[in-house]
C-alpha cells in the first residue's frame, strides 16, 4: 500500500511539473529556472521527458491546425506562384528601364558634379562674408575706442575694448587680427589708467589750489554766524539789563540758515567720481583708493609745513585756512565717493594734521611777545576749529594748546595795560575832571557805574576825580574784553572764575602796584595826594562794575545779585582799600608837614613880648587859608568821612604843634601877652574849625566829634594858663571837666617857663616891690603841687 501511495505521489509530482511546463512555455515565459531546478535536484531525466511530451503535444496541435486550413494553404501557394511569375516580369523590365536611365543619366551625373561644386564655392564665399563682416565690426569696435580715446571719453573707450574682449576676440577667424588685438588691449587700458590718473592728478592740483579759498569761504561763514550770536547775545543782555529794572521787553529774532550758493562751496568732485568709476571697471579700484589716499596724504604733509619766508603772524591764515579746506574737500569725499575714502584714513589724516597743527602752535606761542598778536592767531584757530567740528572733526587738541597758552597770553596782556596803567597815571594832572556835554558823561562816568547820582547833572559839571580814572577804567575794561576774548569759544564753556582771577591779578599787579609807586615813589603835593586818594576811592568802587562787566562778557547768566555778594567780590577791592589808606597817611603827612611850615611858632611868637597884641598873627590867616583851601577841596573830591578824617588830624596837628612850641627847648620863658596872642590865633582857628565843621553837614553825622574839639588840648592849655585860680587844675572834678586833655607832666614842663609879668628892663624893679597877685600865687601853688606830684 505504501508502494501504491508513493507511485501515485509520484504520478501526481509528474502532472504537476507538466502543467507548469506547460503553462510556462503556453505563455512565452523562461524555463530557465526550472531547468536549473531540475538540474540541481539530479533529475533531468523527467524534465527531457516532459519537455518530448510538450513538443509531442504541440506537434499534435499544428497538425490539426495544417489540417484546418490546408486549402487555404494551397490557394495561398498557387497565389504566390502568380506573384512569383509577375515579379520576373517586372525584374525585367527594370532593368530595361536602368539600362535607358543609365544612357541618359550620365549627362546629368556630370551637370550634378558641376552643381555641387558651384554649391560647395557658394558656401565658402558667404563664410567668407560673414568672416569679413565680423573683422569689419571688430575693427569698427577699435576705431570706436580709438576715437573715444582721442575725445578723453575714456569710459565709452573701456565699455568698447570689454565687449571686444568678452564677445568678439573669441569669435575673430583671422588669427592675426585676433593677435594684435590681444596684444593691443592691455595696452589700451594702461593708457586709459594713466590718462585717467593724469586727470586726477590735474583734480589734485586745482583742488588744492582752491582749498585756501575753501577754506576762507568756510570760515567766514563760521565768523558771521559767531558776530551774529555776539550780537544776539549783546542785545539779549540789553534787554536783561531793563528786566533788572522792572521792564520786560522780549527780543525775537529770526535765524535763517544760509545755504552753501557760495560757488567756492561747490568745488566739482566729477573727475574723481569718473575716476573712480573707470578703476572700478578696470577691476583695480582698491589700488586707485590706495593712490588717491597716499597721493592726498603727501598733499596734506606739504600744506603743514611753514615758509620761512614769512613770519608766522603774516602767513597763519593763509595756512589754517588751506588746511580746514583741505578736510572739508576730504568730508565730500568721504560722504559722496563711495568708498574712495574710508573713515579710518580720515581719520589718520587728521590726527596726522593735529599732530603737526598744536606742535607748531605751541613753538609760536612760545616765541610770540604781543598779546594782540597771539590773540589773532587763538581767534582764527578757533574759527577753524568750529569751522571743522561742523563736519564732524574732534578739535579738543586745538582746544587744549590755547588753553595752554591761556598764562602767557595774560602775562603779555597784563605787561601791555600795565604800560597803558602806568602811562595815564604818570600823564595825569591830578585836577578834577571837567565834564562839559553829555556825550562825556556817557563816555567818562556812566559808561563806567562811576555816578554818584541817577539825575543826570548840568553841564559843565566837575568829578571828583581826575581824567586817570576814565583813563585806567578802560585800560581795565580793555583787560576784560581781551581775556574773555581768548577764553571765548575755548574748551571750557564757564569760564567766569578765571577771567575773575587774571582780573584779580591785573588790577593788583598793575593798577593798584602803580598807584602805590605813584604815592610812595616820586614827591607828591598835597593836591596830587588828595587826588589819588579820591581817584582810589572811586576805582575801589569801580571794581563791582568791573567783575559785572565780565560776567556779561562771559555770557554766562551770572545774576547781578551773585555778583554783589560779599564772597564774590575781588582781592583787588581790599587792597585798593589799603592803598587809599596809604594815599590818606601820606596826603595827612604832607599836610602836617605843610602845617609845620606855616607853624613855626617859635620863630613866629615873641614870647616875652611887653606888650599884648590884640589881632591875630599874620601867620594864622596863613593857616586857616590853608586848611579852607583843603577842607574844601577834600569835601569836593573825598567822601565826608575821609574829609571828616583829614579836618580832625588837621587840626590836631596844629594842637600838637602849640603844645610843641611851649615844651620846645629853643622856649626858655614865655609871659602872658605870649599866651593871649597864642589865644588870639586859637580862636579864628576855633571859628573856623566850627563854620567847617557845620557847614560841610558833618555836625549830622559826627554829632560827638567836632573840629573844634580837635584843638582841646591847645584850648584847655590856653585856658589854663590865663585861669586866674590856675591851681584848680589838681582838683579832680574841675581837671576831668575843663583840662581832661592836659597831661601832668608837660603841664609841669610849661608852668615851670610860665611867667606872668613882661620880661622888659625894668621889669624887675618896677615889681620888686609889687603886691603878688592872687593869680601869682595861685600858679605858684599849682607849680609847687605839680613837683609834689611828680
Amino acid at each position: 500500500m505504501d508502494v501504491k501511495t508513493k507511485r501515485r505521489s509520484k504520478v501526481e509530482n509528474d502532472e504537476g511539473e507538466d502543467l507548469v511546463l506547460a503553462t510556462l512555455v503556453a505563455n512565452g515565459d523562461d524555463i530557465s529556472p526550472l531547468v536549473r531546478h531540475a538540474f540541481e535536484m539530479g533529475r533531468p531525466e523527467g524534465l527531457l521527458r516532459q519537455l518530448n511530451f510538450v513538443v509531442k503535444k504541440k506537434e499534435a496541435e499544428i497538425e490539426d491546425m495544417c489540417k484546418t486550413h490546408y486549402e487555404e494553404f494551397i490557394l495561398a501557394v498557387d497565389e504566390l506562384r502568380g506573384v512569383l511569375v509577375d515579379a520576373e516580369e517586372l525584374k525585367s523590365e527594370l532593368q530595361s528601364d536602368n539600362f535607358k536611365l543609365q544612357q541618359v543619366g550620365t549627362t546629368l551625373l556630370l551637370k550634378l558634379e558641376e552643381l555641387l561644386e558651384s554649391y560647395s564655392v557658394k558656401k565658402n564665399v558667404t563664410e567668407a562674408i560673414k568672416m569679413s563682416m565680423n573683422c569689419i565690426q571688430v575693427l569698427e569696435l577699435c576705431v570706436k575706442c580709438n576715437n573715444h580715446i582721442s575725445e578723453g571719453q575714456f569710459y565709452p573707450a573701456l565699455k568698447t575694448v570689454d565687449l571686444l574682449e568678452k564677445s568678439y576676440l573669441q569669435n575673430i577667424p583671422a588669427r592675426a587680427l585676433k593677435l594684435v588685438i590681444e596684444r593691443r588691449i592691455p595696452s589700451i587700458k594702461w593708457h586709459i589708467e594713466k590718462k585717467v590718473c593724469g586727470q586726477v592728478n590735474e583734480w589734485m592740483v586745482l583742488i588744492r589750489s582752491s582749498c585756501k579759498k575753501i577754506g576762507q569761504t568756510a570760515i567766514g561763514r563760521t565768523q558771521s554766524v559767531r558776530k551774529r550770536d555776539e550780537e544776539n547775545l549783546e542785545r539779549q543782555r540789553k534787554v536783561d539789563d531793563q528786566n533788572v529794572s522792572g521792564l520786560d521787553d522780549r527780543v525775537y529774532n529770526l535765524d535763517v540758515e544760509e545755504t552753501d550758493d557760495d560757488s567756492a562751496m561747490q568745488f566739482d568732485l566729477t573727475p574723481l567720481y569718473r575716476a573712480c568709476h573707470i578703476h572700478s571697471c578696470m577691476g583695480i579700484l582698491e589700488q586707485f583708493h590706495d593712490y588717491y589716499y597716499k597721493n592726498r596724504l603727501l598733499q596734506l604733509n606739504s600744506d603743514l609745513e611753514i615758509s620761512s619766508s614769512q613770519p608766522f603772524v603774516e602767513s597763519y591764515q593763509t595756512l589754517l585756512a588751506q588746511i580746514a579746506g583741505y578736510f572739508i574737500v576730504e568730508d565730500k569725499v568721504l560722504r559722496t565717493g563711495g568708498g574712495l575714502l574710508v573713515e579710518d584714513q580720515v581719520e589718520i589724516m587728521w590726527e596726522t594734521a593735529l599732530s603737526k597743527m598744536t606742535s607748531m602752535l605751541d613753538m609760536q606761542f612760545s616765541r610770540m611777545n604781543s598779546a594782540t598778536n597771539l590773540l589773532l592767531i587763538k581767534d582764527y584757530v578757533t574759527l577753524v576749529g568750529s569751522t571743522l567740528r561742523k563736519y564732524g572733526y574732534d578739535i579738543s587738541p586745538l582746544l587744549d594748546v590755547l588753553d595752554n597758552c591761556r598764562d602767557k597770553y595774560h602775562l603779555l596782556l597784563l605787561a601791555d595795560c600795565r604800560k597803558h596803567i602806568i602811562d595815564v597815571i604818570q600823564n595825569d594832572s591830578y585836577e578834577q575832571m571837567v565834564i562839559k556835554n553829555d556825550t562825556d558823561y556817557e563816555n567818562d562816568v556812566l559808561s563806567f557805574n562811576l555816578q554818584t547820582s541817577d539825575i543826570m547833572p548840568a553841564f559843565p559839571y566837575v568829578m571828583p576825580f581826575s581824567s586817570m580814572v576814565p583813563d585806567a577804567c578802560r585800560a581795565v575794561r580793555s583787560f576784560i574784553k581781551g581775556s574773555v576774548d581768548y577764553m571765548a569759544h575755548g574748551v571750557r564753556t564757564s569760564f567766569l572764575d578765571i577771567v575773575r582771577k587774571y582780573l584779580d591779578k591785573f588790577l593788583i599787579e598793575a593798577l593798584n602796584g602803580t598807584l602805590l609807586d605813584s604815592i610812595n615813589g616820586r614827591n607828591i603835593s598835597v593836591s596830587q595826594a588828595m587826588q589819588i586818594a579820591a581817584n582810589i576811592s572811586v576805582l575801589e568802587r569801580a571794581c563791582d562794575f568791573f567783575l559785572r562787566h565780565a560776567a556779561q562778557l562771559c555770557g554766562c547768566g551770572v545774576s547781578v545779585r551773585s555778583i554783589d555778594k560779599p564772597q564774590a567780590a575781588l582781592t583787588a577791592k581790599v587792597l585798593l582799600k589799603k592803598s587809599r589808606e596809604k594815599a590818606y597817611d601820606t596826603l595827612l603827612n604832607l599836610v602836617k608837614t605843610k602845617l609845620d611850615e606855616y607853624m613855626k611858632l617859635t620863630e613866629i611868637i615873641q614870647w616875652t613880648s611887653e606888650e599884648e597884641k590884640q589881632k591875630e598873627n599874620e601867620y594864622i590867616h596863613e593857616v586857616v587859608f590853608y586848611l579852607d583851601s583843603l577842607m574844601s577841596t577834600a569835601q569836593q573830591i573825598l567822601p565826608l568821612d575821609a574829609m571828616y578824617e583829614v579836618g580832625t588830624v588837621a587840626l590836631e596837628h596844629v594842637s600838637k604843634i602849640i603844645m610843641s612850641a611851649f615844651l620846645s627847648d629853643s622856649v626858655k620863658r614865655f609871659n602872658v601877652n605870649a599866651v593871649m596872642s597864642l589865644n588870639n590865633d586859637l580862636m579864628m582857628l576855633e571859628s573856623f574849625a566850627d563854620e567847617k565843621f557845620y557847614s560841610s553837614g558833618l555836625a549830622e553825622i559826627y554829632r560827638e566829634g567836632s573840629f573844634k574839639s580837635r584843638l582841646a588840648e591847645a584850648r584847655q592849655l590856653i585856658n589854663l594858663l590865663s585861669s586866674s585860680q590856675p591851681e584848680n587844675f589838681m582838683n579832680p572834678v574841675i581837671r576831668e571837666k575843663n583840662y581832661y586833655a592836659l597831661d601832668y607832666k608837660r603841664v609841669a614842663t610849661i608852668c615851670d617857663k610860665f611867667k606872668d609879668s613882661p620880661d622888659g628892663i625894668f621889669g624887675s624893679l618896677s615889681n620888686k616891690n609889687a603886691k603878688q597877685t592872687a593869680k601869682k600865687k595861685s600858679m605858684d601853688m599849682l607849680k609847687k603841687r605839680l613837683k609834689d606830684f611828680n
